[in-house]
């Protein structure tokens, strides 16, 4: 399974150290967990909503990157809210009964948000992120087209 992470370059290892700092959506603090995406446009979508709006002063270190995952994750049932989503995602945290827990995503339902547990005996043999740069001011530019369409309308 490829799975994606668009972070700063600083941050590219998979150890789950900020989410054990200072948790993650769905995982409280004290569990590191890696939060990776099943598809790389779900990657960009989540980082991005954390970026300022101005986004010249976003970091210029970002980097997407993937590895290769031999696993299945375990499904996050979502149907009963927030809170029952962390629930599951403690005990699964907790009982480490698999590498990987797959949540739908919340800004794009087709995609998942593939959690990764460093703490499982499989984490070891995870690949390391293979990343090349990436620049929200480069991706969100204004497209040359946009005033070709909209002369247009």
């Amino acid at each position: 399974m490829k799975l994606w992470r668009l972070t700063r370059a600083p941050f590219v290892a998979l150890d789950g150290k900020g989410a054990e700092l200072y948790g993650a959506r769905y995982a409280p603090p004290r569990h590191p967990v890696a939060s990776l995406a099943s598809e790389a446009g779900l990657a960009v979508l989540v980082a991005l909503r954390y970026q300022p709006r101005d986004l010249a002063s976003v970091p210029e270190d970002f980097v997407l990157g993937w590895t290769e995952v031999d696993a299945v994750p375990v499904r996050i049932h979502d149907g009963e809210g927030e809170s029952a989503i962390r629930a599951q995602v403690g005990e699964w945290l907790d009982l480490k009964r698999s590498l990987l827990a797959a949540i739908r995503s919340k800004v794009l339902p087709e995609a998942d948000v593939i959690y990764l547990n460093p703490l499982h005996p499989d984490a070891a043999r995870v690949p390391p992120l293979v990343t090349r740069t990436f620049s929200f001011v480069e991706c969100l530019h204004r497209p040359p087209m946009l005033d070709v369409y909209r002369s247009h309308e």
